[in-house]
């Protein structure tokens, strides 16, 4: 006898689908896109990888790449700020002896730009600029000027940030045949003077108030 279910009542034998929206389990939905789109973006540039391809590559839907990083300018940011953060990680650069924070932050930086990988990210035009500058200001000037403490601490960091981004410009993004011929310990030796003076603590200004009041050089009294 036959006991197997009229074929009326059988559900239909098609292929799953693909769940829309956030998969279940809540797995590492950013690190997926964003591992896949770093890969598309080195292997087809930023303008030929689209939204589509990543989500194929990551197993998501679109939505979810709207959802967490809002467009593609805004999820190669994230791409580049991770590459940053990996490379060059502001509290190990920090953490180390004061006196060699200069060749701590130029090796950092080299380090993070003498890879063939980032390199090739940071050449794919306007958003890869704007994420790297975005990274330089809100990373590691902060955190800098935060170490550094005291009354021109943002002054200070602010003059060594400028120094590593003249580096970066004229050595990586936008080469002069000088800079760009150093090797890494060459540009460390001729920059660490001028990125150890950019850090050094300024004393008061010529010309500027006194605690007590008053101009320097003249008399309170009368």
């Amino acid at each position: 006898m036959n006991n197997a279910a009229p074929a009326a009542t059988r559900a239909p034998a098609t292929p799953a689908a693909r769940r829309r929206g956030r998969p279940r389990g809540n797995p590492p939905i950013r690190e997926s896109i964003v591992t896949a789109a770093r890969t598309l973006f080195l292997e087809h540039g930023y303008r030929r990888t689209t939204l589509r391809a990543v989500a194929a590559s990551a197993g998501v839907d679109t939505a979810l790449i709207a959802y967490h990083f809002g467009s593609k300018k805004g999820l190669f940011a994230d791409v580049m700020r991770i590459q940053c953060a990996t490379a060059l990680t502001v509290d190990e650069v920090l953490g180390g002896d004061p006196a060699t924070l200069p060749e701590r932050l130029i090796d950092a930086v080299t380090g993070l730009w003498e890879d063939p990988g980032f390199r090739t990210l940071s050449t794919q035009g306007g958003p890869a600029a704007d994420a790297i500058g975005e990274y330089l200001e809100i990373e590691l000037l902060a955190r800098l000027a935060e170490f550094l403490g005291g009354r021109d601490a943002t002054a200070r960091a602010t003059a060594a940030v400028t120094v590593l981004g003249g580096l970066i410009y004229t050595r990586y993004l936008n080469p002069l045949p000088t800079p760009a011929a150093l090797t890494p310990p060459e540009a460390r030796h001729l920059l660490v003077p001028t990125l150890r003076a950019a850090l050094a603590q300024r004393g008061p200004r010529s010309g500027s108030p006194r605690p007590g009041g008053g101009e320097p050089g003249r008399s309170r009294t009368r």
